[in-house]
């Protein structure tokens, strides 16, 4: 009988242990109560709290944890109406206030968030929210995390899922879009034109400025020929005049005979002449020709030959008086 009771007894002690060792998984904390208050927080791991006095009161997820935003209509500042839903993201940093600060954690940042969202987004023009998704997250972040403060989590991140205006919105920032895109089209096609037509004229400008170079450097060069063909032909002119004052009048028949043969190559090189008809006699130009012959003939020192006897006088020859 005796050894029963010892049984019993032994069996109820280890109960007892077995009851009031708690276990409490990685990533969890769990609030310990005695007699119905909290009294502290128990930690990842093994736990003794005596059975009877100290219970479980709640346990709570201390990993980063997501709450869906549901899906709303919203009216924006400029009368638009746009549905949204998104995410928020936080986490447990004290696991008491979290308990006891707050009743239904999750539904209460779900409300909050959405909430705020209205507000957030109704103070904005539909082009606002549809452009500017950080900023909307950034707003609601420091809105919701400043009203959590007391709940003993942090809220991490907000993010817009997903945000629809209506169809007749949709449909008209599409031609907005399409009209845009052909303006600036428009644009970039008056901007190619106009720079096409300004290199245009300037290519003209430098082609006229070159072809006034080339006309002013070849008029300067025409004037330079005529100048030296002026200088030689006063050289000649003065040549003959000395020779003629010297009394050799050969040199005389020279200058003409010179004149006259390139008067005779111009009406051979006339592109009208058919027929040339000679106002002289051949024996004449030959005469000329003999003339130059013997002016040269004197220049290099050899001794005249007299000209040979004609029966008919040239216009060049003059008469020995």
């Amino acid at each position: 009988m005796l050894t029963t009771f010892a049984l019993a007894v032994t069996g109820l002690v280890l109960f007892y242990l077995a009851v009031s060792v708690k276990v409490v998984r990685q990533g969890y904390q769990y609030t310990i109560e005695r007699f119905g208050r909290f009294t502290e927080v128990a930690r990842p791991g093994l736990n003794f709290y005596p059975a009877f006095f100290y219970g479980v009161g709640r346990k709570i997820n201390m990993m980063e944890q997501v709450v869906d935003i549901p899906g709303q209509e919203i009216i924006t500042k400029d009368n638009a109406m746009v549905s949204v839903d998104g995410v928020v993201f936080f986490q447990v940093l004290d696991a008491a206030k979290a308990a006891y600060e707050v009743s239904e954690l999750y539904v209460a940042i779900m409300q909050l968030a959405t909430t705020n969202l209205r507000t957030v987004m109704g103070s904005m023009d539909l082009d606002e929210t549809l452009s500017k998704r950080d900023e909307i997250n950034a707003r609601l972040l420091s809105v919701v995390d400043h009203a959590t403060n007391s709940w003993g989590i942090k809220i991490t991140r907000v993010e817009l899922k997903d945000i629809r205006p209506p169809a007749d919105i949709v449909n008209a920032m599409g031609r907005q879009m399409k009209a845009e895109r052909e303006k600036r089209a428009n644009i970039l096609e008056a901007e190619g034109l106009k720079s096409a037509e300004i290199l245009r004229a300037e290519g003209q400008k430098q082609s006229q400025i070159l072809e006034a170079e080339g006309r002013r450097e070849a008029a300067f060069r025409d004037a330079e020929a005529r100048e030296r063909e002026a200088e030689a032909e006063a050289k000649a002119t003065q040549m003959v005049s000395e020779a003629i004052a010297t009394g050799n009048p050969q040199a005389l028949n020279y200058f003409i005979a010179q004149k006259y043969t390139d008067a005779v190559s111009q009406f051979a090189t006339s592109p009208n002449a058919k027929t040339i008809l000679f106002p002289v006699e051949a024996t004449q130009l030959i005469g000329t020709l003999g003339g130059i012959g013997q002016l040269a003939k004197e220049a290099l020192g050899d001794t005249p030959t007299p000209p040979p006897a004609s029966t008919r006088r040239g216009p060049f020859d003059r008469t020995q008086e």
